[in-house]
Order: structure tokens, then sequence, then C-alpha cells
């Protein structure tokens, strides 16, 4: 019986959805652990998933972690004129940081982040195979929470060069971002600015006043 990240289980998810998608093209899903980043034959396509979530089980020490960093790396290829397609695709694998072997297990994936992983999968594949437009990606694919900060000298994405950010930390960065800029405006509504066209006609109108009531008492001393 296949388990959540084996071979058939992503073959069975991609299958389906691309049932429904291209029901008129043949694809054909391929794992492959030696696949390279930017490394692409002529007319081939990438796409780089950054923030999926999986759990990492070392086979030597026992100890399991979970991480919502995992990287997987697609390179995508489609024959127009036989309707066929390829995709290969690569999971980078996490070094056990308690026992420090050098064996680099493959992480398990709940059902439904496969789900939706494939989802912008096929995204990327309409947008760069099919120059449709692929709709929106699903960003959010994490439904774990990170057990702690990432640790690149353990990640086989990063030992490679790839530079991947988690979706939590793009959010938080843009939301201070939006509240640093609107804070001043929200200060400046709310505090005194005596230097404001509002402030500038009160005091105008005040000069007048008190040169009005001079000009009175010059008048009635007169008379």
């Amino acid at each position: 019986m296949c388990t959540s990240l084996t071979t058939c289980e992503w073959k069975k998810v991609f299958y389906e959805k691309m049932e429904v998608a291209k029901p008129t093209d043949s694809w054909e899903l391929i794992i492959d652990p030696n696949l390279k980043p930017n490394e692409l034959a002529p007319g081939w396509k990438q796409y780089l998933e950054q923030h999926a979530s999986g759990r990492f089980h070392c086979t030597w020490c026992w100890h399991t972690w979970q991480s919502a960093n995992v990287v997987i790396l697609f390179h995508m290829y489609l024959d127009r004129a036989q309707r066929m397609g390829s995709v290969r695709m690569r999971v980078f694998k996490q070094l056990c940081y308690e026992c420090g072997t050098a064996r680099l297990d493959e992480s398990s994936m709940l059902e439904e982040n496969i789900e939706s992983l494939v989802d912008n999968l096929i995204t990327s594949l309409r947008e760069q195979c099919y120059d449709e437009d692929g709709g929106q990606y699903r960003i959010h694919v994490a439904s774990r929470p990170d057990s702690g900060s990432h640790r690149s000298e353990f990640c086989e994405a990063c030992q490679e060069g790839i530079v991947h950010w988690k979706p939590s930390e793009k959010l938080l960065e843009e939301e201070a971002t939006f509240s640093g800029a609107s804070k001043p405006r929200a200060q400046e509504g709310s505090g005194y600015n005596f230097f404001s066209l509002r402030w500038c006609l009160f005091w105008a109108s005040l000069c007048l006043l008190v040169v009005y009531l001079q000009f009175s008492f010059r008048s009635s001393a007169f008379l």
C-alpha cells in the first residue's frame, strides 16, 4: 500500500488532476533525485516549490522532525505536436541534526498537502507550457507549524544554492512595510500640526480680529 510521499501517490494525484486540466494530452511524472536547479535541456521549463510542509525521519537514530521549508523542484516539457508532456520531480532532503548521519531521507507529507502542491505545479505548467492563465498559486501549502528557524547547513536545497523563503516571513515583512508607511499618516491625522492649512486659516483669522479690535479701539478713542 502506498504511503503519502511514494512515487505512486504523487503520480495518482498528478494523473487525476491532469486528466481534468488537459484531458486530450498525455503526461507522465518521473521522480528524478539527480535533478539540478536551472540546468534545463532545450524546451524544458522549471518550477520550484519553496515552502512545502513535511516530516522527516532518520532511519539511523529514529529521530523525527518537521519542516515548513521543504523544497521541491520540477522540470516540465511539452511536445505540442505529439500532445505528450513530461514532468521530472525532485524532493530535496534534510540531514538529521541529532546524529549527523550523512543519510538524507525524504520527508513524508499529508495527502492534502500533495494535492495543493500538484495544483501549484499544474498552474505553473499551464502558464509555461500552454501559455495560459494558470490561475492563483496556493501560497499556504504548509499545514504543519514550523518547528523553528530553518537550519541551512542541514538542508540539501540550501547546499545546492537554492535560496528559499517561508510565506509567513514574507507576509510579516509586507505587513510591517505597510504598517510603517501608514503609521506616520495616522499620527499626522491625530496629532496637532500647527502648520496645516486649518491652523493657518485660524491664525490668519485671529490676526485679522486683533487688527480689527485695535482699529476699533483707536477710532473710539479719537471720538
